[in-house]
């Protein structure tokens, strides 16, 4: 099984959601539950049956945090030093043929957030600019054609 990459700052913030939902989350739903339960009658209790639900799905997310976690491959970007090559972890900043400018931070499948400007090593655009360095021009195929970027810039943050 190959290791999936990960940020050290993306692993940071995996182990700590991993620490919240086990140190505050956990107490809390478990604490739901028994009092959802002393109640009394289980088979028409809605909170008993949403409180469990919640401990499912808390359950299932710190499985899946802890099974990320240590399947992870965890690369420290700040210590690499490729020039001006684009590889994991770099920033990257593009202009496309209208001119407008935009930065990408390539990062892990599970740590990708386009709201934050990171985007998937496996995403179309991130699997175009690996091994290609500063002022080269790059062809991505999008589900809308063909789109042309122009890397006008490389950072490792």
């Amino acid at each position: 099984m190959s290791r999936a990459p990960l940020t050290a700052e993306g692993a940071e913030r995996l182990s700590a959601e991993l620490k919240r939902l086990k140190t505050k989350e956990r107490p809390r739903i478990i604490e739901a539950v028994a009092e959802a339960r002393a109640h009394g009658d289980l088979k028409e209790n809605a909170e008993y049956h949403a409180a469990r639900e919640e401990h499912g799905m808390n359950e299932a997310r710190i499985k899946y945090l802890e099974g990320t976690i240590s399947n992870a491959q965890i690369i420290d970007i700040k210590s690499l030093n490729v020039g001006d090559k684009v590889v994991f972890g770099a920033t990257v900043t593009l202009e496309d043929d209208d001119e407008k400018i935009v930065t990408y931070q390539i990062v892990g499948d599970v740590e990708a957030d386009i709201d934050n400007n990171q985007i998937s090593i496996s995403s179309p655009i991130a699997r175009a600019l690996i091994g290609k360095e500063l002022d080269d021009e790059v062809e991505v195929q999008t589900p809308s054609g063909i789109k042309n970027y122009y890397i006008v810039g490389v950072k490792y943050v």
